[in-house]
């Protein structure tokens, strides 16, 4: 089977898109420059279908290269035959070509291959001919050197047996279809470990029985771990009887002395080889099921985080608060560079918050800050309430932002080379206050998986997970679009076709020679080249250039259409801009050709329409109940404001301005049935909940959402 083929029996994409989107990802061009602006090529597929095809052709590969290692230790063993070769060729999944080749492994030493150096082999072949009556008296003749008895000759016989069961597929296939159907996972706690206090997260899973088919991905995940930290055993089962009963069906023609060897050669093929690598393969299969799913939330809860509102180009005061240590205050301009430090000691046990009133006063006044941004951490609501008791002279807008990943940002290189004179307590105040400012362009300094926006982030593939994750921000990046007079190394480095190398040299030729004046000015950044400024040039904005289209997603190749454009319509560029009213009136069909289509140019329009417009709403103030400090203070039938502050397959959990976090079960978004929970909820949306159930001891809150 070809490439294109495979690819299109698995995502059933129409075969004209696959075939042109395999050619430009064989030139080298990234998912969001083929997505964006190579419509008429793909059919208008969009970012996920292109993301699919990159991921069944790295299947593919992978399953060719096998398939080469395969044929060729196959050949160095002089056993391939034009029959299996062509066997081996037409496979399209891994698991067939495993079976395939099992009986070819050259593996240690085994059972089998023991009694096969005894010379057992043909008395093997005569039992499953099944037409011997005295099995004993022909295994007598193999008793000889170290073959001790007859016992041992039909003992060796039976491994041989045993091994050509586990290797016949259909055998395999089998019992993979009863697996699938109806395998449980039972759990049963380590008694030893029962009391012991990390384990009574696990608690729910001491005692537990559940169909394999149908366990969620955050249940299976959770079970694992648990195994993992040695808390309970598991078990993958099946009704063995009945496996047993058509194993022997498929295998035993006759009811003489070799069907009773068969049999017990069966039993020990299924206990001893089958059924612990089946059921290892199911468990492995399941796991991935449930990798795939969680890593379906991590990725679109982080693709809600990135894309998250920014408050823009204002004036922050961000504070990292504290107790004993005092909260962290830095004042950053518009930009988000650093321009002053303080640290406050307004809580227990200092209690200075007059002192802390009076510097944060002169503070927002001396750098006219506009808005302030607090950590949601320890003091954060204690820290919140003493702002708000502070009279501004201005109108300063106040909001409570995620701490999340801040310290790992900043202990890292990143904040490092960024402030290497600070220390780590105001690196994380600024990431805080630059949070607020723009969510997408602080995150992407961050290690996605530790920004802790998923479920069991750290039990799943870490290679699947980093390359779902990576995509998602690439993706994030690209569609927002790029300043490249004020982006960061980090931020640069997610535009299509740029990368860490080329990033560091914008920067390094940016700080050098001063801001870029024109798109084309980008070529001059060394070991820049064609392609690179072909597949970034349209995510990157130049503000305030010269021409106008240099601050839009209109891509350099599209300039002279527009000039067309704008020459028909008796306009300059600059008067076509914005002008909803002529753009409307276009003939797009007039500018079609065998290059740019109808997609092409509704984009092009709709971008000169609202040019570089953020995709994103801004920030908007929100307001937890003040009356609700601890856990303690919440009771049943409250309505709370809170903030969506993570989402996975079994809820949502939501931030009601305490140290804990309440959980709305799927069961309790809606009346009736939910089977997406971002359907109903977004990442940091704000929304009203209702309070069903506080477990203080456990700290516990369930929550219900309030329509």
């Amino acid at each position: 089977m070809s490439i294109l083929k495979y690819i299109i029996s698995q995502t059933q994409l129409p075969e004209t898109g696959v075939k042109n989107t395999l050619k430009l990802l064989e030139d080298d061009c990234t998912i969001p420059f083929i997505s964006r602006y190579r419509k008429e090529l793909t059919g208008n597929l969009d970012e996920v279908q292109i993301a699919d095809i990159v991921k069944y052709k790295e299947a593919f590969e992978t399953l060719e290269k096998r398939k080469l290692t395969i044929l060729k230790a196959l050949e160095e063993q002089d056993v391939l035959t034009p029959e299996l070769q062509k066997k081996i060729e037409s496979t399209t999944d891994l698991i067939t070509l495993e079976d395939i080749y099992l009986p070819y492994k050259k593996s240690r030493k085994t059972k089998a291959e023991k009694a096969r150096q005894f010379g057992l082999e043909p008395l093997a072949k005569i039992i499953m001919s099944q037409n011997a009556n005295d099995v004993e008296s022909i295994a007598f003749k193999y008793v000889k050197n170290d073959v001790a008895s007859v016992e041992d000759a039909l003992e060796g016989a039976r491994h041989i047996i045993s091994e050509w069961i586990n290797e016949r597929t259909d055998i395999r296939n089998n019992i993979r279809y009863q697996l699938d159907r109806y395998a449980t996972i039972t759990t049963k706690v380590v008694k030893t470990k029962a009391e012991d206090e990390k384990a009574q997260k696990f608690r729910d899973y001491f005692d537990w029985t559940e169909a394999l088919s149908r366990i969620p991905s955050h249940r299976l995940l959770a079970i694992l771990r648990a195994e993992k930290e040695g808390f309970i055993r598991v078990k993958i089962a099946i009704d063995d009887d009945a496996v047993l009963a058509k194993m022997e069906n498929r295998i035993i023609r006759s009811r003489n002395a070799c069907a009773d060897e068969i049999t017990t050669a069966i039993k020990d093929a299924y206990k001893r080889l089958l059924l612990p690598a089946l059921t290892n393969e199911a468990l492995q299969k399941a796991k991935d099921k449930a990798d795939e799913s969680a890593i379906q939330v991590f990725a679109k809860n982080l693709k809600q985080l990135l894309l998250g509102s920014p408050l823009g180009e204002k004036r922050v005061l961000a504070i990292d608060p504290g107790f004993r240590t005092g909260c962290k205050i830095v004042c950053l301009d518009a930009q988000g560079d650093l321009k002053y430090n303080e640290t406050i000691y307004p809580h227990p046990p200092k209690n200075d918050a007059t002192g802390a009133i009076k510097k944060i006063s002169t503070m927002v006044e001396a750098y006219k800050i506009e808005a302030i941004a607090i950590g949601n951490g320890t003091a954060s609501r204690e820290t919140e309430t003493l702002i708000r008791r502070i009279h501004f002279k201005t109108d300063i807008q106040v909001f409570v932002v995620s701490e999340a990943g801040a310290s790992i940002y900043s202990a890292s290189k990143i904040a490092r080379d960024e402030f290497p004179n600070y220390d780590v307590t105001v690196r994380g105040s600024v990431s805080i206050g630059r949070r607020l400012q723009d969510p997408l362009a602080e995150l992407v300094k961050i290690d996605a998986k530790s920004i802790g926006v998923g479920q069991y982030q750290h039990d799943v593939d870490q290679s699947k997970l980093k390359g779902s994750l990576d995509l998602v921000v690439e993706n994030c990046v690209n569609a927002v679009g790029v300043n490249v007079n004020t982006a960061s190394t980090s931020l640069l480095s997610y535009v299509s076709g740029i990368g860490p190398k080329l990033a560091e040299n914008i920067v390094n030729y940016r700080t050098a020679h001063g801001a870029f004046a024109t798109r084309t000015a980008i070529k001059k950044v060394p070991r820049l080249g064609d392609k690179a400024f072909e597949q970034g040039a349209g995510f990157l904005r130049i503000k305030d250039a010269k021409n106008p289209l240099d601050d839009s997603a209109v891509h350099p190749e599209r300039y002279d259409l527009i000039k067309r454009m704008a020459k028909d319509a008796g306009k300059s560029i600059s008067e076509l801009i914005g002008n909803s009213t002529i753009l409307q009136k276009i003939n797009l069909n007039s500018y079609c050709s065998d290059t740019i289509g109808l997609p092409t140019l509704q984009d092009i329009i709709k971008e000169l329409e609202k040019p570089g417009l953020d995709i994103r709403q801004q920030a908007k103030v929100f307001t937890f109940n003040q009356d609700i400090k601890t856990i303690a203070d919440v009771t049943e039938g409250q309505l709370l404001p809170g903030i969506v502050n993570n989402i996975t397959n079994f809820g949502c959990f939501v931030d009601i301005g305490i140290k804990e976090s309440g959980l709305i079960h799927i069961s309790n978004l809606a009346d009736a049935f939910v089977s997406d929970v971002s359907e109903h909820v977004s990442l940091h949306q704000q929304i009203i909940v209702k309070v069903l159930e506080v477990d203080v001891a456990r700290k516990r809150i369930q929550l219900k959402l309030h329509k």
